[in-house]
């Protein structure tokens, strides 16, 4: 893969097939409609030729009772999770229980690895360590069960004292693409492994590395009230949006963007070709295989990379916002005009930057993880894809 070249299933467009929206402090995942709706009888079939995933739990703190696993998601227009014993059942709101959630966890095997089969879906999978997590079944709006997905940077949650995390991953007909991500928050180190036409792996943390994080961050003024005591970091982002985190932070670095390319050329490299672009009116406006222009983004933008920031996916705009994005968090926009800046050595290095994101990537063996949603710019993000998978592993690592 190229620098400049996106994965097949970003995390992007693995979200893509996961609309989110807030309801009642949770993360409502709806199914996206597709051609041809998916009945319980294709259900049962996919759970039988699912992909072989083993899970091992090397936390050293967590014995295999005290760890509750959750494989959820959509497949087809249908919201579905995978049951204890393996198949793969549509969310349904009958599974909400007295206490008004359902319980959709699968138990640990009492020692050792766990092995399990993972069907044709999108999704995430959750783990808890301590304490069971709270999904609740509701009404989408097409009329079809959706869950409401844990919100661990919510207060109001009722997930939020319960120490969690996730890994997020397409698995088709074409292969499996996962990634373990940081954009929402960081808690419990994790790594997932490949092995199909190669071996990959991608998530590791260095010894010692979740503390190295969480001393980091919260040594850091602007940074440290992210860090909820030792049960997670909450991304700038979602801190921005609850009052943990300034709302103004990147002001001054994206004012110092939009004054040097006044009178500068930034390029901007994609795989549709080399876009040359200048502010004219307000606007950094780029020339080159089309014509396509940015309104000054707020920090709000740069940490969701989104609204001014959004990337569609249409091959143009879509690909330049995604490397402005990079550059912003990345802090690399006004010392490189050309974009996007490759080398990790040249990232972070001002003191208005993502040090969420360079904490978690420092702490990484490999050196990538996914501290923003366009963090895969550049190849940086924990992200691996085998088009011929035969086994995945997520393993729970050492705190």
């Amino acid at each position: 893969m190229t620098s400049t070249e996106f994965p097949m299933f970003s995390r992007r467009r693995l979200l893509a097939s996961m609309a989110g929206a807030a309801v009642a402090g949770s993360a409502l995942v709806s199914a996206v409609p597709s051609a041809v709706a998916a009945t319980d009888d294709d259900l049962a079939a996919e759970a039988a030729r699912g992909l072989l995933l083993t899970i091992d739990n090397n936390t050293g703190e967590f014995a295999n009772r005290s760890v509750h696993l959750y494989i959820v998601g959509s497949k087809g227009d249908r919201q579905v999770r995978v049951t204890r014993r393996g198949a793969l059942a549509p969310v349904k709101l009958s599974d909400n229980r007295a206490n008004g959630f359902t319980d959709y966890a699968i138990p640990l095997a009492a020692r050792g690895r766990t092995t399990l089969r993972l069907p044709f879906m999108s999704g995430r999978i959750y783990v808890a360590l301590g304490h069971k997590l709270k999904f609740k079944a509701v009404g989408g709006g097409d009329g079809r069960a959706a869950l409401q997905h844990p919100a661990g940077w919510v207060e109001s949650d009722p997930n939020y004292p319960v120490l969690h995390d996730f890994v997020e991953f397409t698995h088709n007909a074409a292969g499996m693409f996962c990634n373990t991500t940081m954009v929402d928050m960081f808690s419990v180190p994790m790594m997932i492994r490949l092995n199909g036409a190669k071996d990959h792996n991608t998530g590791r943390l260095r010894d010692g590395g979740r503390a190295r994080v969480f001393r980091a961050l919260r040594n850091h003024p602007e940074f440290s009230r992210l860090v909820v005591g030792d049960r997670r970091v909450i991304a700038p982002s979602h801190g921005l949006d609850t009052g943990r985190f300034p709302k103004n932070y990147f002001d001054p670095y994206i004012d110092r963007v939009w004054d040097t390319y006044r009178d500068k050329r930034l390029l901007v490299r994609t795989d549709a070709g080399t876009f040359t672009g200048r502010v004219r009116d307000h606007r950094l406006t780029f020339d080159g295989p089309a014509s396509v222009s940015f309104a000054k983004p707020s920090t709000r933008d740069v940490l969701f990379c989104d609204g001014a920031l959004a990337a569609p996916n249409d091959g143009l705009t879509g690909p330049v916002a995604a490397v402005l994005g990079a550059g912003f968090n990345r802090s690399t926009l006004v010392s490189h005009r050309k974009q996007p800046t490759v080398r990790a050595a040249a990232f972070y290095d001002t003191a208005v930057t993502n040090h969420y994101a360079r904490a978690i990537h420092a702490a990484t063996t490999n050196g990538k993880a996914y501290g923003f949603a366009f963090d895969d710019v550049a190849d940086w993000a924990s992200y691996i894809q085998d088009t011929a998978p035969r086994h995945m592993h997520l393993t729970l690592t050492p705190f």
